[in-house]
């Protein structure tokens, strides 16, 4: 096999390098011992608590995670295409992130458990009775 058939299997002209996704994640597949779940609709805040917080520890894919989580809370789904990197990859990222105190992770709230339309619209009514 020539030298260019071999490199050309680990960098494409047009996308960069190849990085494997093992290879951010040092061969994690789970998020850590956090025991919290990343769901794909789970809400991801950065903890401005943090915000003195050492950096050059992280990788730039961590680093690229708290820039999208500075401008606004993201999902876990918004996440994964704003960095274009599998959910798999970007759950792990997050579980070292939320390790080290760098992120907040919420639950959005049920459908379920909002309140009724029906008795927004009375108390709505009630107040403008008044």
């Amino acid at each position: 096999m020539s030298e260019d058939a071999v490199g050309s299997q680990w960098y494409d002209n047009e996308a960069g390098p190849l990085v494997r996704p093992y290879a951010m994640t040092g061969g994690r597949t789970q998020p850590g011992p956090t025991g919290v779940r990343f769901d794909l609709i789970a809400l991801v805040t950065l903890d401005t608590t943090a915000s003195g917080a050492d950096d050059s520890l992280l990788g730039p894919e961590h680093r690229h995670l708290i820039d999208l989580c500075r401008v606004e809370t993201q999902s876990v789904a918004e996440l994964a295409a704003d960095t274009d990197l599998p959910v798999g990859v970007v759950r792990v990222l997050l579980g070292d992130l939320l390790e080290r105190g760098r992120v907040t992770v919420s639950r959005p709230v049920p459908p379920a458990q909002l309140p009724d339309e029906r008795i927004l619209h009375e108390v709505i009514a009630g107040l403008r009775a008044l």
